[in-house]
């Protein structure tokens, strides 16, 4: 299943999912048959803007906004919820009663309970030579790595309101080591702060990674944002001139203009992939597996300048390969399995790259077309390469049960031309019920991919969305499941959809109990 865990948030929950929930998402899952949930990225966002989860301050720390409070001993000793302001509590109650994510008011209420769970700590068992002073103590010492100059960066960003990096002081700004030891001892216990919420939020992690007994897929960004710990860190690695996106195609006639850093690869490869090498082991310590983002990107990287010129980098396709096949090996090093989102615009050199190193890339039902053949007549998901993972959709994509509703006439009868459509009698004026919905999960878990992820909108036939790219809205980002995530334990259409999925699943041969 793929779903972003803010969205799975819980009665006990702040208005967001939470790590804690992860746990009730694996017991669904297996009711269902399913043993794997592939997540949005759950790293750092930016304090406050357009919460995309692909433009973060980190690639490689939890955001501590999906922490629970009530599963922070620092913070039910402090007297938990009754400790924070009246203002503070009627704010919680507000994100806890809302339809969707309200990310601005969920950080503020969260940041000031962690804030008093840390008093808490240093006052009392973080001070003293106790078992969880100890772990605190070892979690810092062996994620060093990443850790150090990550809280060095957060709290320099407070200090200076969330100025981007580059217009902090000189000495900061260009990392001398005079300026960075000085910040060091003058913000100590912001430091420390920060670490704090990081070991929070890894004890969380871990716990419910080991108490799920299904598979945590994560996603991979292609890059950070500008403005990030990492780009601060590594500002050798990044050209802050140059603005990643995509080129002109059938879809846009401008391309995209993501605004990120591109990538300088001469230097990056000089140093042996080490940044990379570093976020393929974080990531995992966090996950079994992930799905690398824009998968195109590490072959050539779509740029512009200033003035809006675009090319690729690297220019040369030979080039462009070898980049890719030795960047795709750094990831397959890790020990993770690897997915490649290889969606889009993208040369026939990509997926003969992906086969040969046995990275599966993606097979979206409604775009898997003969396009080179009058109609366009749609691929049998039967025949989908093994080498491959078949979905119904994206994040970025309208539902199954959208995208059915607003296809064109002639779209929907080449569609009910896939035999395990036909066989059931479907028309092209069929609305999307239930029956269509369901035919249409079948012949994607039937289809020939090894791999099957669906989206929890598509399961139920919702038409609610996650992302509508090239926009910046409210609604973007910030969907939350229709009920508490623990009610998919209870409920009875929850129980009837996990009973036709693990039907599915034992039918098709993907599972065998």
């Amino acid at each position: 299943m793929l779903l972003p865990l803010f969205a799975a948030a819980s009665d006990e929950g702040w208005g967001i999912g939470e790590i804690p929930d992860l746990v009730t998402l694996a017991a669904w899952h297996r009711r269902a048959g399913l043993d794997f949930l592939l997540m949005l990225p759950v790293n750092e966002l930016a304090p406050s803007g357009h919460h995309s989860p692909y433009a973060t301050v980190s690639a490689m720390a939890i955001d501590p906004i999906y922490l629970r409070l009530a599963d922070v001993p620092d913070f039910t000793a402090a007297g938990g919820v009754e400790r924070l302001s009246a203002e503070q509590r009627d704010r919680l109650a507000a994100v806890r009663q809302s339809g969707h994510v309200d990310y601005d008011a969920v950080r503020e209420v969260k940041e000031a309970a962690l804030r008093i769970a840390f008093a808490r700590f240093e006052h009392g068992r973080g001070r003293v030579h106790t078992a969880r002073a100890a772990e605190f103590a070892s979690f810092v010492q062996r994620e060093a790595e990443w850790l150090d100059d990550y809280v060095l960066f957060r709290a320099l960003r407070d200090r200076f309101a969330s100025q981007p990096w580059w217009e902090w002081p000189d000495g900061l700004s260009a990392r001398q080591p005079s300026a960075l030891a000085v910040a060091r001892r003058s913000l100590k216990r912001e430091i420390r702060f920060h670490a704090y919420l990081q070991w929070l939020a890894d004890t969380q992690w871990q716990a419910a990674r080991a108490a799920a007994g299904i598979r945590f897929f994560g996603d991979l960004p292609f890059v950070v944002g500008a403005d990030s710990a990492d780009v601060w860190q590594h500002q050798d690695k990044f050209d802050r001139q140059l603005s990643v996106g995509t080129p002109p195609d059938a879809f846009s006639a401008e391309g995209q203009d993501w605004g990120l850093p591109a990538y300088r690869w001469d230097i990056v490869e000089r140093q042996d992939f080490a940044w990379l090498r570093a976020r393929a082991r974080r990531g995992t310590e966090l996950f079994d597996g992930y799905r690398v983002d824009h998968v195109i990107g590490f072959y050539r990287t779509y740029v512009r300048d200033a003035a809006g010129v675009g090319r690729f980098t690297p220019e040369d396709p030979e080039a462009q390969r070898a980049l890719g096949r030795k960047i795709m090996q750094v990831f397959l090093d890790s020990g993770a399995a690897i997915l490649a989102e290889d969606l889009g615009t993208v040369p026939d050199f990509l997926r003969l790259s992906l086969r040969e190193l046995g990275v599966p890339g993606y097979k979206v039902f409604r775009w898997e077309r003969d396009w080179k053949t009058d109609r366009h007549p749609f691929l049998d998901p039967r025949h989908y390469a093994a080498l491959s993972v078949t979905t119904t959709g994206t994040h970025d994509t309208e539902s199954l049960a959208e995208w059915w509703d607003t296809a064109p006439h002639d779209e929907r009868i080449e569609a009910l031309k896939v035999p395990d459509l036909a066989a059931a009698g479907f028309t092209a004026d069929s609305p999307f019920d239930d029956r269509l919905r369901d035919a249409l999960l079948a012949a994607i878990f039937r289809s020939g991919a090894n791999l099957v992820v669906l989206p929890l909108q598509d399961i139920f036939g919702w038409r609610d969305r996650i992302n509508v790219p090239g926009t910046v809205g409210a609604a973007n980002w910030t969907w939350r499941l229709p009920f508490p995530v623990g009610e998919l334990l209870t409920r009875p259409d929850a129980a009837e959809r996990a009973g036709f999925l693990h039907a599915l699943a034992r039918e098709s041969g993907r599972v065998t109990a």
